[in-house]
């Protein structure tokens, strides 16, 4: 490794698909020669250190970072899931503790290990401003998809047009364009949208309208997309630095940032399928089906008679343990694998998966399509909507599930749409050829590998 040069802080929003992409960067810069501090809440931290293989903390096996944490001003037992709540006690409390361990480590550093630059999460904005009055270089890190971050950025001026209500609500039957290369979002597609629950969607748009604030601090935005992905989008996104995707150096693998362990005894169950014959099933980290949902979509999964790989989260049904139809796992168990949570690019790379049933949030996708694998869509919350019009109609890789006029995606409509998309040479051809572009991008010479050796350069 080069001789250590400059020492950033990363400071990530508090949920799993903040931290894994960012974890993935830190190790990368990391890998550049430039120390990387880390820094989670506290409650965060012990979950991220519970989770890691116990091989993980030996000495010769430590990561290349600090992973260090500061308080979020909750007790221990308070509930994170209330995000009104969590998200104010944060901004409130953890600029102040954030500032002191700054001072704390410059004060017990000399030169190059001060800190010289600060990454944040842009759900972390509170950072950038702690950072610029600091005096320290910072920049921001979109982890979202670049489309998402163009909307964020003109809510402001649609505010002002009277086409969104101050709660970001759409006024008109139009949707929202802002391109002709770039998808429309309807009013179901727009990344605050909670039509069942009003302050939770008041909250979000809130948050997405501070975003031109965000940007106003950060001298850079890192972007985890690369340029051939979407660039209608990225040139609307000042100061914007695509990067990614973001990805897991072979040595670390195991610091994943994740807040469960992985069960990486899905790999080797993977080993004994045949090649394209495993449907992947994984509906992200927040994602809530309903109990007749689990039911519909494990019957589903045995109408295909195909194998299949599923996370099934410990709180994944409503926040308590899934049950599945009487007889399922008995009928299933010959070709079924299910884990609370697998190592999910190890497993997109494995030549066993044929296809992707996904919740489409922006690390599921990148990842996805970098390994060129075919998605059945299945969003849940947030900008996944919109990323599920990249994947069905723009990149055309992957399919979407749509809903009954119960709000259940049936049996029938999961075990026919699979059955479509893996008969499909065109969604296969796409999916190929956009698994090149990406490869190529963080490839010695591509887009993202010029403007990351960039981005190292000046720290």
């Amino acid at each position: 490794m080069a001789v250590r040069r400059g020492h950033v802080i990363v400071i990530p929003h508090a949920a799993q698909g903040h931290l894994a992409p960012l974890m993935k960067l830190s190790l990368q810069i990391a890998a550049h020669g430039v120390k990387v501090t880390l820094v989670n809440t506290e409650f965060i931290h012990e979950k991220v250190m519970a989770s890691l293989p116990a091989k993980a903390l030996e000495e010769d096996q430590k990561p290349p970072i600090s992973l260090v944490s500061i308080p979020d001003g909750l007790e221990p037992d308070d509930d994170r899931r209330d995000y009104v709540k969590m998200t104010e006690s944060m901004r409130r409390v953890m600029p102040g503790h954030f500032m002191k361990l700054i001072e704390n480590i410059n004060s017990r550093s000399n030169g190059d290990e001060k800190i010289s630059c600060v990454l944040a999460d842009t759900a972390a904005g509170w950072a950038l401003e702690v950072a610029e009055k600091m005096g320290i270089k910072r920049a921001a890190v979109l982890l979202s998809g670049p489309a998402s971050m163009a909307l964020a950025l003109h809510v402001p001026k649609l505010v002002e047009a009277g086409i969104l209500d101050s709660d970001g609500t759409l006024k008109t039957d139009e949707p929202i364009t802002l391109s002709e290369d770039i998808p429309s979002w309807s009013s179901g597609e727009l990344s605050w949208s909670c039509s069942d629950d009003p302050v939770m969607q008041k909250l979000l748009f809130a948050y997405v309208s501070t975003a031109a604030k965000t940007f106003k601090f950060a001298e850079q935005i890192l972007c985890n997309s690369f340029h051939e992905l979407d660039p209608s989008a990225m040139k609307l996104i000042p100061k914007a630095l695509p990067i990614g995707p973001f990805s897991t150096t072979n040595h670390f693998e195991t610091f994943a940032g994740n807040l469960w362990p992985e069960d990486s005894t899905c790999l080797n169950w993977l080993d004994k399928q045949t090649p394209g014959s495993v449907i992947y099933i994984a509906l992200g980290s927040t994602t809530m089906l309903s109990p007749n949902q689990v039911g519909e979509l494990a019957l589903g999964l045995e109408l295909t008679t195909l194998p299949f790989l599923w996370v099934v989260r410990s709180n994944m049904t409503d926040g308590s343990t899934a049950e599945f139809p009487k007889g399922f796992m008995e009928k299933v168990a010959d070709r079924a694998k299910l884990v609370q949570w697998a190592p999910q690019e190890k497993v997109l790379a494995h030549p066993s998966v044929s296809c992707f049933v996904s919740h489409c949030g922006w690390n599921s996708t990148l990842e996805g399509l970098t390994m060129g694998v075919p998605f059945l869509c299945w969003p849940y919350f947030a900008d996944q909507f919109h990323n599920r019009t990249y994947i069905c109609d723009v990149w055309k890789i992957g399919l979407g599930l749509e809903k009954d006029e119960n709000g259940i995606i049936t049996r029938n409509e999961l075990s026919s749409k699979i059955n479509t998309l893996l008969s499909s040479d065109e969604i296969k051809a796409n999916s190929f050829q956009l698994k090149g572009v990406a490869r190529k991008s963080v490839a010695e010479g591509g887009s993202s590998f010029k403007n990351f050796k960039g981005f190292i350069d000046q720290i």
